[in-house]
């Protein structure tokens, strides 16, 4: 790991995921969680403060950047809400199938390197009926935009810990085998890094 990856990225990562438009979407989301509930992605904490305290009952957060687990764990105090912290990567959990209510993935699935054994595992621990909460940036359908998405990548990649500006959140999600509503339209920003796509997704 590089003293980029260790001691900038985690701060411009917060900041930009720190965004007005950013956090609107975090609000109208994060709260439906509910239970059990599993955060793919936590990072530096900030789908925290919008938790519903009086509707989970446990709350997970997995991200394979160690580097980032102190800013959750100050947001988790702040938050008043106890977190279970795994320094791993989503594509394995060790945890039982059907065993949460709720995955929560945030702004996670551009940067985890097999996006789709992750939301398989995601799938997996879900319970029956269980909801996966999801809020991504991906693929823009405007072929202009993609083709800036396909140009910036290269650069793009590295400085941002590994995203990718152009992956295809629906057909991800379909291809595992989750029956979703999905909503999606540009935030506000570049247009090829701020095509996004939000809701909730059940195993099909």
């Amino acid at each position: 790991m590089t003293i980029y990856d260790r001691y900038v990225l985690p701060y411009l990562i917060d900041i930009a995921c720190g965004l007005p438009m950013v956090q609107a979407q975090r609000r109208q989301l994060v709260p439906q969680a509910q239970g059990r509930v599993l955060e793919i992605g936590m990072g530096t904490g900030r789908n925290l403060p919008f938790y519903d305290r009086t509707r989970i009952t446990r709350l997970v957060g997995v991200d394979p950047a160690m580097q980032m687990h102190r800013l959750a764990q100050k947001r988790s105090r702040e938050a008043g809400i106890e977190v279970e912290l795994m320094g791993l990567s989503a594509e394995q959990l060790p945890t039982a199938n059907a065993s949460f209510d709720t995955v929560v993935c945030t702004y996670t699935l551009c940067s985890i390197p097999d996006a789709a054994q992750a939301l398989r595992e995601m799938r997996r621990v879900l319970v029956p009926g269980g909801k996966l909460l999801f809020c991504e940036h991906g693929r823009a359908p405007d072929e202009a935009v993609r083709r800036w998405q396909d140009r910036l990548q290269p650069l793009w990649g590295p400085l941002a810990g590994g995203c990718q500006l152009g992956r295809d959140i629906p057909a991800l999600l379909e291809e595992i085998g989750f029956a979703s509503s999905i909503q999606s339209g540009y935030l506000a920003g570049p247009r090829p890094m701020t095509f996004h796509y939000w809701g909730q997704a059940q195993a099909a």
